[in-house]
Formats: C-alpha cells, structure tokens, sequence
C-alpha cells in the first residue's frame, strides 16, 4: 500500500517533466501556405530556387541565402525577405501580365505578425494597394526597383509602427500626402527617382522621428517647409527636382544636405549654415545661388564635401582662409569667385582636393601663398561684368547712377567679347598651323629635335580637358559589360561556393579566386574584410569610384557584392568582380617568351601604348585620378587579341583595408602621393627597358646598369651598338629610327629626378612615333622579297591589325 502511494505522485509528475524538454517550433501550416504561394504569384524567381513544401522557414537555415530569408518568433513569421536580381543593378524585366499586385497583397496580410518587409528588383508592377494597412504590425518596409505606381494610398498612414519607408527607383506619381505627419515612428522616408510633383506638404515637419528624408530624381515644386524643428533629422537629399526659392531651415544636428539641381536662389544663409557644426556633405550645385560665397563653410568643423558649382556666387577668396581638419573635397567651379586659391586647399596642403575652373581666379604663378592649379579662368571683367547682370553691385560702384554704370557695362561687355573672339581666332589659326606642319614633318621623318620636344605640340592643358577626358572614357569602355551590382548567391554559384581549387591566390587585403558566371564570362573576383569602422558613406563613394575603373587597357571592374551581417545589417564582406584575363602577362611573351611566341617589334611598341593610355586613364580619365600604382611587367596582362590591360592598380579602399588589417598602406591617398605620377612613370621606363631589351630585369641595380648602358648607345653615332641593346629576336625588323625613339623616351622615363620625367602625354607622343616610323618603314621594304624581310604577312599575329589602329588612335 505504501508503494502504491509512493508510485502515483511521479506517475502524475512524469507529463509535466516531458512537456518541459524543448522541441523546435513549426511555422504555422497556413503560413507556410502563402510563403510557397508568393514563390508562385512572382512567377518563381531564381532567388527562391531553394524553397520547397518540405522547408522548414523558421528553424531550418539550408534554404536561407542573402537574397531571400525569413525570420520567425514562435510559430510566425516576423520578417520576409526577398532581393531579386535587379536590385541595385540593372531593371529586372516586370512580372507577366497574370500578375496580380491586389493578390500578392492579399496574401502577405496572411502573415499578420511581419514587421519587416523586403521586396527589391523584383518586378513587381501595380498600384501599391490600400489593403497594406492589414499588416499592422510593419515598421520596415522597402519595395525598392520596381515598377510601382500610382499615388501612395492612404492605408499607409494606418501604419502607427511602421519606421523605414523605402520605395527607391519606381514609378510612383502624384503628390506627397499630408498624412505623412501621422506617422509618429517614421525614421527614414526615401522615395527616391520616381515621378512624384507638387510641393512637399507641411505636415513633413510633424514626423518627429525622422532622421533620413530622401526624395530626390522627382518632379517636386514649390518652397521646402520649416524642418529646424525636427531634432533628429541628420540626412536631407532633394536633388533634381525643381525646389526653391528660399534656402531651407534645418535642424542642428543634420550631416548630409543635398539641394543640387533645383531652383534655389538668392544667397546662401552664412549665418544659419555657420552653426550646422555636425555637417559633413552639403552639396547645392546646380541652382541659382547669388551673392558672396561664405569663406564659413570651409571651416566648418566636421565638413568633408562641399559643392557650390554652377551658381553665380561671387567674392574674393584669400589664401589665409582657413579650411576644417576633416574637409576632403571642394568644388567652387562655374562660379564668379576672384581672388587666389586658399593656401589650405592648394596642391602643396595635400589636405583637400579642389575644383575651382570657370571662375575669375589668378593663376597659380600669381597665387601669392595660395596654390594649386586653378585651371581654365575668365578674365576678371568677365565676372564683374556677370555680377552686373545678375544685380550684383560691387561696393565702390553702389553709389553711381544705373544709366552710368549700364553704358559702362555694355562698353567693358562689348571690348571683352571683342578681345575674346579674337584671342579664338587667333588661336585656331596657331593650331592649325602648327597641326600642318607636325604633319609635314611627320610623313618627312622629322628630325630628332622634333621628338624630344613632342610635348610642345600638345600642351597639357589640351589633355586635361574635360571633354578629352570624356571621349577617352567613353572610347575605352567599348566592348566591356556594364557595371552591376552582383547578389552572392551568383558569386557562390561561379566559383562553386568558393572552391579552393578555383583560389587564384591571397594576399594582405583577402583572396582572389576565378569564376564563371551564369553567362559564361570568366571573371575574377576578390574578397575584402570590411571593418565595422567603415561607415557606408565611405563604401558607398569607394564603390562609385570602382565603378568608373573601365577602360580598354584596364583588367576593369565589372561590379561588386556586399555581405551583411543579419543581426545589424552591417557590411561585413565586400567582393569585387574584375575581368579575368587568361592569355598570360608580358612578360610571358616578352623575356620568357620561347620561340614563336615572342612579340615582333610592332606587336611590343603596340602593346607599350595601350599601357601609356592606360597610366594616362588612371592618372586623369576619373576624378580623383589614381596614382603610385606600383607598375610591373607581370601585372601586365594580355587578353586574346594580344591588348595589353593593367592587371594591378592603387584603389584606395585596398590601401584603406591594408591599414585596418596592420599593414601600414600607403601613407598618403592613392590621388594625393608626393609625385605619385612620376612613380608610375619610372616603372613604365622599366617595362619598356625590358620590352626593348628583351631581359627580364629583376632588380634596381640592373635597371641602373641597362640605364648607363642606353645612355651610352644613344650617345654614340654607330647603329649597332644601339642594335646591341635591342633583344635580337627583333633586331632585324625594327627600325632604327623606331629603335631610337623609345630607347631615348625609356631613358628620360628612367631619370633619377621626379621632375625630369617625361609626362604620360609626352610618352604617349614618342611611342607613337616610334609605332609610325616602324610602319613607313615596313612599307618601304614590302617591294622587296619575303626572305629580305623577317615579318612577312603571314606571320603578323591576330591582334597586329587591332593593335595598330589602337597605336594610331
């Protein structure tokens, strides 16, 4: 009896025990139902490829990719997350015409717990529905590059939780509703380039929380209300609508304002800006702005990039003017500045870099304390006749009568404009003149002062031009896919999840493997840790200055990847996509080349230009330009029509990188090293040595030696102690005028002062010479016989006839 007493207390104790041993939580059958019905209603998207009936959503992590996932709390889904593959790249094409944005809508309200909600570039089309008020519990949502329409409905101001609102690069119309002031929780608003009008509604200054307000690429009008009350507001982009006129009133604590491309008029408020002491961008550019540009801006304390281009600000700058710790980058051009250029943001500081053309500024030679090249300049009367235009009247002039100071302005306006014509006229007979003559000389095989001089013909400033620097971009992209952003499911796919065997190699900055996209291309693609340190304003402007590197005789970017941390969504991998260039380097085909594969002597002066053009992109194609790029004949690559291509070049997130990880970098920026031009330019003396000389040179005490050695050759009058230098298995089918052109350019690329280098214009200009007097000979000696000559036709390579329509471009 008592052991029958004893027993029933752990009998009714044993349920309790079990039910207390944990089990992992089921997502809801019906929940599950309308995840694998939004797989169907987008028409099965690649991105989803991994959901079956038998996914577990919540609990099982195979399926879960950074393109698509879910989160759970219990047995409900809380988060949906789904990026296709237009997000921020190309458009994807829109969902077919079966498709239904009411009942995909529908569907979603069928998980009433989902807070946040993640739908970009997937081609959804439709009008944004009413029925979005049923998911109470959102307070994130993007739909991001699609193509959404129609006016933003009323059920959104339902939403009392919802905090991000993002709906980037779509298609919505209308005007902004005043019920955006009914959204208590709304921290980041961002409805950038879609067709949105009208003006901004006051009740934008009720949102209490917001902190981000990005509407840029609409159609807004109208002035911009009152947002000094919003404490929390840091972020404000209204560029490209047709906002102003008046300046806005903004809180103190915003750190990006972005007006550029508006109708903003009258002066910059010097006053209020003096006292944004957290702003670091302000860009206004593009707007109507008049009066003196205030010197406070400079000195703010936390500003990094300050624009007021294409305005009509006038004043003196002065070379004492100071400038903040943390300013970077300053772009006055366009405007009616005069003065000297402040000594802070002159070439010699290395603190900012300045974009100062098209205003009145005295040159550097004139710049007393000051510095820096100003570039192209009106004259002086041109911006005091310009002030008078606008209604600005210098203060020695404010008391003369208007009938006066009109006829004046009208006689100085008539002289200048008379002077100017003829300073153009004059100008292109000069130039057409001395083209005759070049040309002349040229087909005359000109003498040697002709070619030491080259330069002359072509002065620098020719070559700095903005509109040469476009047509060089835009000629040297041909033929290069368009730069994108890639998801890493698609990495992961072309290199078999990062397979060792498709490892190229590592280095300080991560790894570098090969892969094959889904296409077939063959690109290479290199990791890089991202320390949490890195801000995305950071990463963002690295990835915008990525993207411009494309170029023919570049190995060019071709896009790049981020990988995010899933709790704060922070960047934690960064993956860039370059071309993959497999016909080996120059070396191979130069001083380790056998029999046969060696280039002829067209072939190397050919392949000599295309890295001349590519120095001359990295240097001035893009803005900053990129220098000290460590130059190598190894990292000289050939594609498979024999184009050379710059394999290795100083980007700056992978100095920046370097320095992270403990391995110093570079100790300064890779557009501000102590003659960092000339850096690039000795070691393309080097590579030339060895493509002349046809020996591979490892070390600095060889160059030394070959250097006195060609020194020694061009001095003396005998050709063949000049041959003697040429690698012989091009001996015989160079000329020795060729010859002696790049010997004599390798030798001035190889001088031990920075300063008595050559400019990459100037060794653009021999080496094309040499390519030019190379080919008159060749067709001196076409009448004689095939045996006479040791490159017949036959054996031209592929790429002779592309590479010599490269030489002559």
């Amino acid at each position: 009896m008592a052991r029958g007493s004893c027993r029933h207390p752990l009998l009714i104790l044993l349920p309790l025990l079990l039910a207390m041993v944990p089990e992992s939580t089921q997502l809801q059958s019906s929940q599950t139902w309308s995840l694998l019905k939004i797989q169907q209603l987008l028409n099965y998207p690649p991105v989803l490829s991994t959901w079956s009936n038998y996914t577990d959503f919540c609990y099982g992590g195979d399926y879960k990719t950074s393109s698509a996932f879910v989160e759970c709390y219990g047995d409900s889904v809380t988060q949906l997350h789904i990026i296709g593959s237009g997000a921020g790249g190309a458009p994807p094409p829109p969902l077919p015409k079966t498709f239904s944005i009411d009942a995909f809508f529908t569907t979603l309200t069928r998980l009433p717990d989902l807070r946040v909600l993640t739908l970009t570039g997937l081609g959804l089309w439709g009008p944004l529905p009413g029925k979005v008020s049923r998911l109470a519990s959102l307070e994130i949502v993007n739909v991001s590059g699609n193509y959404l329409y129609g006016a933003l409905p009323d059920g959104l101001s339902r939403l009392g939780n919802l905090q991000t609102f993002i709906a980037d690069d779509n298609l919505l119309s209308g005007e902004l509703p005043g019920w955006l002031g009914k959204l208590p929780s709304l921290a980041v608003l961002s409805l950038r380039n879609n067709s949105l009008q009208g003006p901004l509604p006051d009740s934008v200054a009720d949102i209490a929380a917001l902190r981000t307000l990005s509407l840029a690429g609409n159609n807004l009008t109208g002035g911009v209300p009152d947002l000094s009350s919003l404490k929390n507001l840091q972020v404000v982009d209204l560029a490209n609508n047709s906002l102003g006129p008046a300046f806005p009133r903004l809180g103190r604590k915003v750190a990006t304002v972005v007006l550029a491309g508006n109708r903003f008029a009258d002066g910059l408020p010097a006053g209020e800006l003096a006292g944004l002491y957290l702003l670091e961008r302000l860009d206004v550019s593009r707007n109507r702005f008049v009066g003196p540009f205030p010197p406070a801006l400079l000195a703010l304390p936390s500003i990094r990039f300050l624009s007021v281009a294409g305005n009509r600000l006038t004043g003196m700058l002065a070379a004492n003017m100071s400038c903040g710790d943390n300013l970077r980058f300053v772009d006055v051009s366009s405007n009616l500045l005069t003065g000297t250029v402040p000594s802070c943001l002159s070439a010699a500081s290395r603190k900012a870099e300045l974009a100062a053309v098209a205003n009145c500024l005295s040159p550097p030679a004139a710049a007393a304390g000051g510095g820096g090249d100003v570039g192209w300049q009106h004259p002086a009367l041109f911006c005091q006749n310009q002030a008078l235009a606008v209604g600005i009247v210098p203060p020695d002039q404010a008391g003369r009568g208007k009938k006066g100071g009109a006829a004046k302005a009208w006689l100085v306006a008539g002289v200048v404009a008379g002077a100017l014509a003829a300073a153009v006229l004059v100008g292109v007979a000069v130039f057409l003149a001395v083209r005759k003559v070049t040309m002349r000389r040229a087909k005359a095989r000109p003498p040697r002062r002709l070619v030491e001089h080259a330069s002359s013909a072509y002065p620098s400033q020719f070559f700095a031009d903005a509109r040469y620097i476009s047509q060089t971009v835009k000629l040297g992209a041909l033929g290069i896919p368009a730069y994108r952003s890639f998801s890493l499911v698609e990495l992961e796919a072309a290199t078999n999840n990062f397979e060792v065997s498709c490892l190229l190699g590592q280095d300080a900055h991560g790894q570098m493997y090969r892969g094959t996209l889904s296409n077939g291309t063959a690109v290479t693609i290199r990791s890089l840790r991202v320390k949490r340190s890195q801000t995305s304003q950071s990463l963002n402007r690295h990835i915008e200055m990525i993207s411009k590197l494309r170029h023919r005789h570049l190995v060019s970017a071709l896009g790049h990847c981020f990988e995010y941390n899933l709790d704060d969504a922070t960047v934690t991998q960064l993956y860039l996509v370059f071309e993959y260039v497999h016909n080996g380097n120059l070396r191979s085909r130069i001083s380790q080349g056998t029999e046969g594969r060696r280039l002829p002597w067209v072939q190397r002066i050919s392949t000599v230009i295309g890295v001349a053009k590519g120095i001359q992109f990295l240097h001035g194609g893009i803005m900053p330009g990129l220098f000290a790029n460590n130059l190598k004949i190894t990292n000289i690559l050939l594609d498979q029509n024999l184009v050379a291509k710059i394999g290795s070049y100083n980007i700056p997130i992978l100095a920046e990188t370097a320095k992270s990880e403990g391995g110093g970098g570079n100790k300064y920026p890779s557009d501000r090293v102590p003659n960092g031009d000339k850096m690039d330019i000795y070691d393309f003396g080097v590579i030339l040595l060895e493509v002349v000389s046809g020996r591979p040179i490892t070390s600095i005490h060889e160059v030394e030696i070959m250097r006195e050695q060609l020194q020694s050759a061009l001095t003396s009058e005998s050709p063949s102690r000049r041959r003697m230098l040429v690698d012989p298995s091009v001996g015989r089918s160079c000329s020795d005028e060729s010859a002696r052109t790049a010997m004599e350019i390798c030798l001035r690329c190889l001088a031990k002062e920075a300063a008595q280098r050559p400019s990459v214009e100037d060794v653009l200009w021999n080496l094309q010479f040499a390519a030019q007097v190379q080919d008159d000979c060749r067709g001196d000696s076409r009448s004689q016989s095939s045996e006479e000559s040791p490159l017949s036709p036959s054996q031209i390579p592929r790429g002779s006839i592309s590479a010599r329509a490269d030489a002559a471009a």
